[in-house]
């Protein structure tokens, strides 16, 4: 029965990735960098798009909101005047709480890809479901706040162990918390000690130029490659 259980997990993570695949083919086509944003929920995911996506020098910049119901955070994003589309787990693909490859794909008809140079695909606030599932993205960035403590790392490595960038929000609470900032840190090299982290707020603004800087040159870095 244990057997059987792991098969049916393993195709359906291949199933995934095939799809994903698919999905990564037709960004490159369209020359669209995409970024995979993961965090538990209330985080600041969404404050900390808004903190920089209107303002991306020259980057044309669209957002797949997922969330299990309601659009508030994909609205928010909106107001930068964006292209925002809404990806809605339920009732849809039966509440779940994460994206996979294929929800992705069955949102791209409406998105217009030749339009965009950055994609953001805010995934589902969840520490576990969606660190294994590809949407063929080129890059997983995960935020953590501080107020979730110091070992996060460590009880979810997955989902800190697949990302290229870390945010570590909400630094302007800590003054207030009994979080120890060099212990999460050192939790965080135990599982992905090469993953740059970024200290940042976005209720105060620390630190938000250089998340802008790290999104933009995630672009220029995939213009520099393409032939001309």
């Amino acid at each position: 029965m244990h057997r059987t259980k792991v098969k049916i997990v393993e195709e359906a993570l291949d199933a995934n990735n095939t799809i994903a695949r698919a999905n990564r083919d037709d960004f490159d086509r369209a020359g669209v960098r995409v970024v995979n944003f993961m965090s538990s929920p209330g985080a600041g995911k969404t404050s900390l798009l808004e903190g920089v996506l209107g303002d991306l020098d020259g980057v044309r910049v669209g957002v797949l909101e997922g969330d299990v119901q309601g659009s508030m955070d994909a609205e928010r994003l909106a107001g930068l005047h964006l292209p925002v589309t809404q990806l809605n787990t339920d009732p849809g693909f039966g509440g779940e709480c994460h994206l996979d490859a294929n929800m992705v794909r069955s949102a791209l008809p409406g998105i217009a890809l030749g339009e965009l140079d950055l994609l953001v695909i805010e995934n589902v606030g969840n520490l576990v479901c969606p660190a294994e599932f590809a949407l063929g993205e080129d890059v997983r960035v995960m935020a953590a706040s501080v107020t979730e403590g110091e070992d996060k790392p460590l009880k979810y490595p997955l989902m800190f162990r697949t990302c290229d960038l870390v945010l570590v929000n909400k630094i302007d609470l800590l003054a207030h918390l009994d979080f120890d900032l060099d212990r999460f840190l050192y939790n965080l090299d135990q599982v992905n000690p090469h993953a740059p982290r970024l200290l940042v707020s976005a209720r105060t603004g620390e630190g938000m130029e250089r998340w802008r800087e790290w999104l933009t040159a995630l672009v220029r870095r995939a213009r520099a490659k393409t032939p001309a």
